[in-house]
């Protein structure tokens, strides 16, 4: 269904149509006489020519300050301090422009104005007005730089200015004898002005590029967290799951092991059973949303979840793939809280799977030592001896490793290491009170 057309005129308000043309003829005004400062903008790439146009810029101000000088005295034969005045003047436009665009344009104009009023008792048959040879040439720079900052709106002013000025300078005032310069002005302001506007075009959709690229990046590793939060989530089912469960059992047992209990003994016994049994229901119910997202897990929910006691076995798989893999463990052995033992499995196997993505042929140290308070971690791998592989993947794996360590309120720093390779460190805790006040990942992204 199309939309009714929108009428010109507010029936309201029969002069709004006539208000907006003078509202936008009064900001063109504005923008045609602000001076406003507005510095031309470095290369991007490469590096090393970022201020290439900044030098251009300069050296055309200085040759055409230089040819303006020869001009008025060898063609117009104008002498004295005045044609250097004026010389001056139209290389100081052309380097005002790099910080000042609409300002030059003005200064410029006028000098172009003054250099026509100066030579015009001395234009001689077949010679140029109001524009000299070189005018029109030391007048484009001024336009180009313009139109490179300004809205198309504006650049079409200054350029139809521009032309204007010429044309009734000739209609009115042009000296008998001389050539005319309009077609000249015309052609040569109209394709600077679209060439700067063509160039401004590219430079803003090159920016709104880099813009969108930031931004999908955000949104990607922003996306790769919940992804990680939803897996860990459902990694920590079956630890959970079996806590709930033996509270359960033991309320439905504990009435038997005492002589006699009370009826609010059994009363409470019951309702702790009852909670417990609701809230295991509503865990499988959640955890079933949650895997019905990831229908393609290559993890079996069946299985139970890896612990540290079979570091062995993926030590064995890394070997097996080619790479040298050697392990330390550090202080007493002992049983660690389900979650801890996950977290330090995934850690590790997140880390060798780096060293095998990234390092190929590279030796690998991995270190467990078992602390008073803490678990610490260490796997760290030497400068890699074959090329790497070009990596498809997304590149986020240090995210879910930092992630999965501030669920426990632990820490995890990661990053080349002086002698060359690269190492990983995570300090867990051994038994977490609190994991809503571990840091989120975003707090140690640049650990």
């Amino acid at each position: 269904m199309t939309e009714p057309p929108v009428p010109l005129t507010d029936p309201a308000n029969p002069g709004s149509a006539g208000g907006g043309a003078r509202s936008r003829f009064r900001s063109l005004a504005l923008e045609l006489c602000t001076l406003d400062r507005d510095p031309l903008p470095r290369m991007a790439r490469p590096r090393w020519l970022a201020r290439l146009p900044h030098v251009l810029v300069a050296y055309s101000a200085a040759f055409f300050g230089f040819l303006t000088t020869e001009q008025l005295g060898d063609h117009y034969h104008v002498t004295g301090g005045l044609p250097l005045v004026l010389a001056i003047l139209t290389g100081v436009s052309i380097a005002l422009a790099m910080f000042r665009p609409m300002a030059a344009w003005w200064l410029g104009l006028l000098t172009a104005g003054a250099i026509a009023w100066v030579i015009y008792g001395n234009v001689g048959q077949g010679q140029a007005w109001p524009w000299t040879p070189a005018g029109t040439f030391a007048f484009a720079p001024v336009l180009l730089l313009v139109a490179l900052r300004m809205p198309p709106r504006v650049t079409i002013a200054v350029v139809g200015i521009s032309v204007a000025c010429t044309g009734l300078a000739e209609a009115s005032f042009k000296p008998e004898h001389s050539t005319t310069t309009a077609p000249g002005a015309v052609l040569i302001f109209g394709f600077v002005g679209l060439l700067g506007y063509a160039l401004r075009a590219l430079r803003l959709a090159r920016g709104e590029l880099v813009e969108q690229e930031t931004l999908t990046e955000e949104e990607r590793a922003r996306r790769t967290l919940l992804e990680e939060r939803s897996r860990i989530a459902r990694e920590l089912h079956d630890v959970v799951a079996h806590h709930m469960s033996v509270i359960s059992i033991q309320a439905q047992v504990a009435p038997h092991l005492v002589e006699n209990p009370s009826e609010e003994l059994k009363e409470n016994l019951a309702g702790i059973r009852e909670n417990a049994l609701e809230a295991l229901t509503e865990l499988r119910r959640v955890l079933g949303v949650l895997r019905s997202e990831q229908p393609d897990d290559p993890a079996n929910p069946h299985h139970p979840q890896p612990t540290l006691a079979e570091l062995n076995g993926l030590v064995d798989n890394v070997r097996g793939a080619g790479l040298d893999v050697a392990v330390e463990v550090a202080g007493v052995r002992r049983p660690l809280t389900p979650g801890v033992e996950l977290t330090a499995y995934r850690i590790v196997q997140e880390a060798l799977s780096n060293c095998l993505r990234h390092a190929p042929g590279s030796r690998v140290e991995v270190g467990i030592a078992y602390g008073p308070r803490d678990l610490h971690l260490c796997v760290a791998n030497s400068v890699p001896t074959r090329p790497a592989p070009p990596s498809h993947g997304a590149g986020h794996g240090l995210l879910g490793m930092r992630e999965r360590a501030g669920m426990l309120g632990g820490e995890l720093a990661a990053g080349p290491r002086p002698e060359g390779g690269y190492e990983v460190t995570a300090v867990l805790p051994m038994d977490p009170q609190d994991l809503s006040g571990g840091s989120s990942p975003e707090t140690k992204r640049n650990t």
